[in-house]
């Protein structure tokens, strides 16, 4: 036999039996234009893993930053489950369906890989299942996926994992976070063939003190947890093998590698504070840190000259009704300049339709605004078609949050200097009042008005820098030089 050949047994003999190996082919397979870079926290996991494999833990908790590879290490851990035993009856449960495809038709992918059917030669795909949603052995074992909102009704299973079942944007929502608390007592636990073998394992970010991971944790000790922030906020030692550990020192960041300190601090700012401290650092903050901090307000006496590269955004919160129990509407008006927010002009009232898009047409044209958002919902649909209509830059936004987390995602603009109101100004009593009880303001139209104005990015003018070119002159030799004569201009 060739040393080639010598070399392939064994490497596949390693395979067979260490799961990072094996992690290593599925991660070619199913990313075949990416290079892996093998940090330790893949053997943390990986380590977790293969004591769920062997019964040392049967309730798994995994928490790390998105982008992890804890997902495909997911399923290519059921594909090593499946290789070494084909019998087995694998459950995945996630958000929604379309992931719960992807699982499948990754774990196909390498059921189907010539180098994993060299590897396990006795697992194979049954023709008689095999589906978007569910791979069948030959041996009767399986991987189904499905959603939250799936039927499981009639399945059971050996082990089950549970991959981000609730959606960032969902966290702050008590109705949905107490669903999916509801739906894993009083249906996913039944879904088990053996109560005392059958082993869950639960994979996700930590979105709320509330969400699922964290109620788990709070009720019952049964749970291993292995939570890596993406920068470590204390001293510790983190088993990755059942001889090695690794000891992480404080600020360290869990990938520098693949995200570098400077890297985690853009995140930080552009996501905020509360987002990050839940999906990066495992740590949700209380709601009472959310309150904004007086503090964090810088002032200006002068708003700086207009200039070719600051811009004005204007930001509406519209109500359709003008009574006295009905919300406001709002216009903020901001000068952007420099990556600094001067909120300079407030507009608040209660205001029939007819009145509010006059107002908004002449406070556009007033302040010669550069953008102006409307929120794409209710009377801002008309509105900004009636903004377009009188040549202004209307601009519809879908706010993919709630309220309360659009302005908390925020908050790092405040607490970095980046917006700045004036020392006085006639409506400034009334703006505070509702900034400073921020979450806990009876209103919040102008709070929702101006979070919408600090997400918008004005993009760089692709011209700055090139005020005193002589563009005529450029246009002129053009004709000559292509035969077209000159133009008069």
């Amino acid at each position: 036999m060739s040393k080639t050949r010598v070399a392939i047994r064994i490497v596949e003999a390693v395979c067979r039996t260490d799961f990072v190996s094996f992690f290593r082919k599925c991660f070619d397979t199913l990313m075949p234009h990416a290079v892996l870079l093998t940090n330790w926290h893949i053997y943390a996991m990986a380590f977790k893993f293969e004591q769920v494999r062997h019964g040392k833990i049967k309730r798994l908790i995994i928490n790390v930053p998105p982008r992890s590879l804890k997902s495909t290490m997911m399923v290519a851990f059921a594909a090593f489950l499946l290789g070494l035993d084909p019998t087995l009856r694998i459950i995945v449960v996630t958000y929604g369906s379309d992931l719960s495809i992807k699982f499948t038709n990754d774990l196909r992918a390498l059921l189907n890989a010539p180098w994993y059917q060299r590897l396990f030669s006795g697992t194979r795909i049954s023709p008689h299942k095999n589906t978007e949603t569910e791979v069948q052995t030959t041996d009767n074992g399986f991987f189904l996926a499905t959603s939250i909102d799936g039927a499981l009704t009639g399945r059971g299973g050996d082990i089950v994992f549970v991959d981000d079942p609730l959606k960032p944007m969902d966290a702050l929502s008590d109705v949905k976070r107490e669903r999916v608390n509801i739906w894993f007592n009083s249906t996913l636990l039944s879904r088990l063939d053996n109560k005392q073998t059958g082993r869950i394992v639960l994979l996700m970010q930590r979105l709320h003190k509330n969400d699922l991971a964290g109620t788990l944790q709070r009720s019952s000790g049964d749970w291993t947890t292995l939570a890596l922030p993406a920068i470590s906020e204390r001293e510790e030692r983190i088993q990755i093998s059942d001889t090695e550990y690794h000891m992480r020192r404080v600020r360290e960041v869990l990938h520098a590698d693949r995200e570098p300190r400077d890297v985690l601090d853009q995140i930080r700012r552009q996501i905020g504070t509360e987002l990050f401290a839940a999906q990066f650092q495992q740590s949700p903050l209380h709601p009472d840190s959310l309150v904004m901090n007086q503090g964090w307000i810088q002032r200006y006496d002068q708003l700086p000259t207009r200039t070719y590269n600051s811009k004005i955004i204007q930001s509406l919160d519209t109500a359709s009704k003008d009574g006295e129990l009905n919300d406001y509407s709002v216009c903020v008006t901001l000068l952007y300049d420099a990556g600094r927010y001067y909120v300079f002009d407030v507009l608040r009232d209660r205001l029939l339709y007819p009145v509010l898009r006059e107002r908004a047409i002449a406070y556009g044209r007033v302040h010669q605004a550069d953008t102006i958002l409307v929120e794409d919902a209710g009377v801002g649909i008309p509105l900004v078609i009636e903004l377009k209509n009188a040549r202004l830059p209307a601009v519809a936004v879908k706010p993919q949050l709630n309220k309360k987390m659009r302005m908390a995602v925020q908050l790092e603009k405040f607490k970095s200097g980046a917006v700045l109101l004036p020392r006085q100004a006639p409506w400034l009593a009334t703006f505070e009042a509702e900034l400073f009880a921020f979450p806990y303001s009876r209103h919040d139209d102008q709070i929702d008005a101006l979070s919408q104005a600090l997400a918008y990015e004005p993009a760089k003018d692709p011209y700055a820098g090139y005020e005193n070119v002589d563009w005529q002159g450029i246009a002129t030799n053009w004709y000559l030089q292509t035969g077209a004569g000159t133009r008069p201009w």
